[in-house]
């Protein structure tokens, strides 16, 4: 690879109208709504990604919508392509914020607002430097495209429709993810446990009430027990980063408990929560604390939990190490349930593992140690991105070394100095595909 250190200076004469771009995508509120007939995720994330094609279109580039779920801005002609796939949709904004979640603010030098960083910011760095490559006419061999999709957080529905319709990339790169280039996602298993719950006690618990979803540790529950007002405050963080966190399941569990004066099945499921949950992110309280040298240790995060009609049921994400199977995870959680409980799986995504000597990863190392002069030896993730369901893509960026915990938060943010470089290591990335 050769280093092109002019991509800096088109970027600094570009940046102003890259930001107001940018804000024109993060002012549209694209978390997934209520399906129509024209729109499957809802009118905000077709409107996104309507606004998208039509600032590639500005830009000069051919342009076309998928199903209505999906698009794409390509340079080039050729049936074969290099794939950049990111995504427009966000999470919930949550409370907390500083500054409006939908109007891109710079303030001491960081960019803050809801996606941001996942992903508006590092899918539009992607379009942004694809444009820069075209403006200075940088020749391109291959066909290059930048995909958006619209259902990235709430289960990557998109991209079978997309596939159905397209062929996939013969190479490419989802910017959702970390540095340097991911070739393994861990193993995911979100499971409900049920439990029976017969004590009088019970009947005097009201619902949980507060924020729950799966791409994030709850911060704040509230309940009324026996007449008065528990509430736990806890720290959110995103539940790939449970670590980060203060889970307010676990914090209300163990008010509970300790307000539980006499022995009954209430107070033993709420011990059992405590004793095997309670500020154990890496599965020792289920003896699954499993873990290998490519991956890591396997990770626990406690993400819902309800009163039902007879008992309660908490739900857990499971990010598992690649060499560990989904069989052996369920049969050993089996062995440790509360008694009177049963096992769901609500979602499985098996591990994947893309060869590390495949050309297209050996191009964005070499990409990355050339920019960054740091080592880039690929790694694997506890995220779960497209990756997954588009064939012969790997992560790639955006986030460096160390930077974790920011996504799905309030006061969501990128340094503005890691956005530009973003779009340099983009730049880079996409030409030396484009050109193998």
């Amino acid at each position: 690879m050769v280093y092109h250190p002019e991509f800096k200076q088109w970027i600094a004469e570009n940046q102003a109208l890259f930001l107001k771009d940018l804000a024109r995508i993060i002012r549209i509120p694209s978390k997934k709504s209520v399906a129509t007939t024209e729109a499957p995720f809802g009118e905000a994330n077709l409107n996104v990604l309507r606004e998208a094609l039509t600032i590639a279109n500005e830009y000069g580039f051919s342009t076309k919508m998928v199903e209505n779920v999906v698009g794409y801005a390509q340079l080039g002609e050729e049936e074969d392509y290099i794939g950049v796939v990111g995504h427009l949709d966000v999470v919930p904004e949550g409370e907390g914020w500083s500054s409006p979640p939908y109007e891109l603010t710079l303030r001491d030098e960081k960019l803050y607002a809801r996606g941001v960083l996942d992903n508006k910011g590092p899918i539009m760095a992607c379009l942004f430097a694809l444009k820069l490559l075209q403006d200075h006419e940088v020749p391109l061999k291959r066909t290059v495209r930048i995909v958006f999709g619209t259902d990235e957080e709430s289960g990557s529905q998109d991209m079978p429709l997309y596939l159905a319709k397209e062929k996939a990339p013969i190479f490419g790169f989802t910017p959702d993810c970390k540095y340097p280039v991911v070739y393994g996602e861990r193993g995911i298993l979100r499971v409900g446990i049920t439990t029976k719950i017969t004590a009088d006690s019970f009947t005097h618990l009201g619902a949980i009430v507060g924020s729950q979803d799966p791409s994030f540790i709850p911060d704040s529950l509230t309940t009324v027990f026996q007449g008065r007002m528990f509430t736990a405050s806890g720290k959110r963080s995103p539940s790939n980063a449970p670590e980060l966190g203060e889970n307010s399941i676990t914090l209300l569990a163990k008010q509970l408990e300790e307000g539980l004066t006499h022995e009954d099945d209430l107070k033993d499921y709420l011990a059992w929560i405590v004793a095997h949950l309670h500020q154990q992110h890496q599965g020792e309280g289920l003896g699954l604390n499993w873990s290998d040298s490519d991956s890591g240790t396997l990770q626990i995060s406690p993400y819902r939990w309800t009163k039902q009609d007879d008992g309660m049921c908490l739900e857990i994400s499971i990010r598992y190490p690649v060499t560990v199977t989904e069989e052996a995870v369920l049969e050993q959680l089996t062995k440790v349930l509360p008694k009177q409980s049963t096992l769901n799986v609500l979602r499985r995504l098996p591990s994947t593992v893309f060869p590390k000597e495949h050309w297209g990863v050996q191009k964005l190392v070499t990409v990355y140690e050339e920019v960054m002069q740091e080592d880039g030896q690929p790694v694997t993730t506890t995220g779960a991105t497209y990756a997954r369901f588009v064939p012969n893509i790997v992560a790639f960026g955006p986030s460096f070394p160390g930077q974790k915990g920011i996504a799905h938060n309030p006061d969501e943010y990128m340094d503005l100095a890691d956005w530009l470089k973003n779009i340099e290591i983009y730049m880079h990335a996409i030409l030396a595909l484009a050109n193998d």
